[in-house]
């Protein structure tokens, strides 16, 4: 078996967290085949990023360089890995499941006659053979399975383990070069747009995921709606604690109901089984009602804490580590001075 892992170089040439948990997670399944490891990188300056690892353990570093290959495309990034899996005759490939490549890897897959599985959670070697762990039926239930089919090319979901030291403890292995000239691209990229550091919500290397539900925007105590002082609240405590923010469907659901929303929040920030399945060491949830298809995209969470005023509510059945009953705005509001103390 010959085993390659693939890689996208960030602009300034070196290695993202997912990346290098992918890495470590692709050396450890090689040392338990027994089977040489190659490591594809590809990207504007991959040379960066080779020589961070050309120590990790590989037995081959190939490149693939140029400007064209620098920004996300599924022209040249299929075009890169098809020949990058050929030049290393793979017959077992894994990537991190990085958006770029979750949307490249099948296409892949096909060129090379081969399969491909992503939102892979896990990985191991049974009966000689490789082995992953994936969630099915809205991450409800957990598959262990295996392919006979090959090349094999596999999407490892981020914490899946630590990420690779990129300090050199092994013996440098060769660095070579592919020239790769695919086709002329339809699509040109002219720029990115981002928003500024301070107004990003999403933080996927945060330690704290901060869940907001619809008991924001619904009447208070004193019968009246408080968005503007939620709003208020939750910003302050994304700015004073640096966590990412989640939410949950029915919130980012209201605006097509003509209800009050909070502006800042949009599908992109949805936990659950039509959402995401974030991993942060742990996580708060507010005015949420602790439903089934919420939490299950609270599955790889560490620790698991609720703010709720029904002491009956889901989170209070077994789903929350720590459940206070009290009033979200009360406890955020005094959350938040202290955090600027």
């Amino acid at each position: 078996m010959s085993h390659l892992y693939l890689a996208h170089s960030e602009p300034d040439g070196t290695l993202a967290k997912a990346a290098l948990e992918a890495l470590a997670a692709s050396l450890q399944l090689a040392t338990e085949l027994g089977a040489p490891l190659t490591v594809g990188l590809i990207g504007e300056h991959p040379a960066t990023a080779a020589a961070a690892i050309v120590g990790c353990g590989a037995d081959k570093i190939l490149t693939v360089t140029g400007p064209e290959f620098g920004q996300a495309r599924y022209a040249t990034d299929a075009a890169a890995a098809e020949a990058l899996c050929r030049a290393a005759g793979a017959t077992l490939v894994t990537v991190a499941a990085t958006s770029r490549w979750n949307r490249v890897l099948p296409g892949v897959a096909h060129r090379l006659g081969g399969r491909a599985d992503t939102h892979v959670t896990g990985i191991a070697v049974a009966d000689g053979k490789p082995a992953v762990s994936r969630w099915f039926y809205r991450q409800r239930m957990e598959a262990v399975f295996t392919r006979s089919t090959r090349p094999w090319l596999l999407a490892l979901e981020g914490g899946i383990a630590s990420a690779a030291a990129v300090a050199s403890s092994h013996a440098p292995a060769p660095i070579a070069n592919l020239t790769v000239e695919p086709a002329a691209p339809r699509t040109r990229v002219t720029g990115l747009e981002a928003p500024a550091s301070d107004q990003q919500t999403i933080r996927p290397d945060a330690d704290l995921l901060f869940v907001t539900g619809a008991g924001w925007t619904k009447k208070q105590a004193d019968g009246q709606v408080k968005v503007a002082e939620a709003e208020i609240l939750i910003r302050d405590f994304l700015r004073l604690s640096r966590s990412s923010l989640g939410s949950t469907k029915s919130l980012v659901d209201l605006g097509g109901e003509g209800q009050s929303v909070l502006p800042f929040l949009s599908h992109l920030n949805q936990v659950g089984q039509t959402g995401s399945t974030p991993r942060h060491a742990k996580g708060l949830s507010t005015c949420c009602h602790g439903e089934e298809p919420h939490t299950v995209g609270w599955r790889f969470i560490g620790e698991r804490r609720a703010i709720s005023l029904d002491a009956n509510c889901g989170w209070a059945r077994g789903k929350a580590d720590i459940l206070y009953i009290a009033d979200a705005f009360a406890v955020m509001k005094q959350v938040n001075v202290l955090l600027a103390q």
